[in-house]
């Protein structure tokens, strides 16, 4: 056994040591639900060996009472103890989940930190495709392919969705791990707290090339963001649809790709299955198609849903992580079919 645990020295336990404040409170929260746990598993594997060792069979010293059958103190210890560790665990899992709720708007910074009014969010669109991840930076009018990068210390909305099965974007060390579904959209608010370069990665298993579907988390000083979206912006690519289409054919390993200008439509026109010429856009949560809609008409249609969608922001505040919306939320009155490429 000594061996084996000498290998586990060379291991960084990001999880334990994340640089982020959401990741750090969600770190608190695993350890705090860890601590009250053993307040019973430990006395109880403690009493477990005591018990066997006192009672065996060869310990004739040993009390025997086979007619003992209550203790009210005992049963005080039993029944109480579980109940209380119980009651603090429900009181703890009912704050957090409100308070690290990741469609819920960043309060602070760090601990000693809050946000202040006129700090703007940085607003990061991101789609899983197979199996590269894609970010769109709507306000520098950049796109990137496996890498991405946001300034230390400013809050983070990330926009999440996927092209064709369903995955999840995970950076350890800055926030916990979220679903991106096809046709639906999530959201994730985070900050970095430390300049440095971490890992992120798909956590759902999503097909043949999911174990290289790795990217780059960059957390940068204001300047060296600045000159990252400079250096982005003077690729010679840009990303229209086309270039899109093609860009979203399976393919492993994608080096990192930068795309100077994006056609504004895009991500929309991705989050609601209408990319393809003649492809119908999804029209409601459930993907129903908007019959008449052609590729004409959806930029029009994911322009005016875009520019919507903050109102709907506050009412997404009270879902949990597996909450999902697409880019029009009004709701039918019937059934409406699966979404365009369900997951495989």
């Amino acid at each position: 056994m000594l061996p084996a645990l000498a290998l586990l020295a060379g291991c960084h336990a990001v999880l334990l040591h994340p640089e982020g404040d959401i990741a750090l409170q969600q770190r608190d929260l695993i350890i705090i639900s860890l601590g009250l746990m053993l307040l019973i598993v430990v006395p109880v594997i403690a009493l477990t060996l005591v018990f066997a060792w006192r009672y065996r069979a060869k310990n004739k010293d040993a009390s025997y009472d086979p007619e003992w059958h209550h203790s009210t103190m005992l049963e005080l210890v039993v029944w109480s103890a579980p109940l209380l560790i119980i009651i603090a665990l429900g009181a703890l899992t009912w704050v957090s989940t409100h308070k690290l709720d990741p469609f819920r708007s960043l309060d602070r910074i760090s601990a000693s930190k809050p946000v202040t009014t006129d700090v703007k969010p940085l607003t990061v669109e991101v789609v899983a495709l197979d199996w590269k991840w894609l970010f769109f930076y709507p306000e520098q009018g950049i796109a990137t392919v496996n890498e991405l990068a946001a300034p230390v210390d400013r809050p983070i909305q990330f926009k999440i969705t996927a092209s064709t099965v369903m995955n999840s974007f995970f950076i350890p060390s800055l926030a916990g791990q979220i679903y991106a579904m096809p046709g639906m959209e999530t959201k994730l608010s985070a900050v970095i707290n430390k300049a440095g370069v971490y890992d992120g990665f798909s956590a759902n298993f999503s097909g043949d090339g999911f174990s290289g579907m790795h990217f780059k988390f960059h957390g940068m000083s204001e300047q060296d963001f600045d000159a990252w979206v400079a250096k982005a912006q003077k690729s010679a690519d840009s990303l229209d649809r086309d270039t899109y289409l093609r860009l979203a054919e399976p393919s492993e390993r994608e080096p990192v790709h930068f795309y100077s200008s994006v056609d504004p439509r895009l991500y929309d026109a991705i989050m609601m299955n209408c990319v393809a010429p003649g492809q119908s856009c999804a029209d409601n949560m459930m993907g129903e198609p908007s019959h008449g809609k052609t590729l004409e008409a959806a930029g029009e249609h994911a322009t005016a849903a875009h520019s919507g969608s903050d109102s709907s922001d506050d009412a997404m505040a009270g879902m949990d992580m597996s909450s999902m919306h697409t880019a029009n939320q009004q709701p039918k009155s019937s059934p409406a079919p699966a979404p365009v490429g369900s997951p495989r």
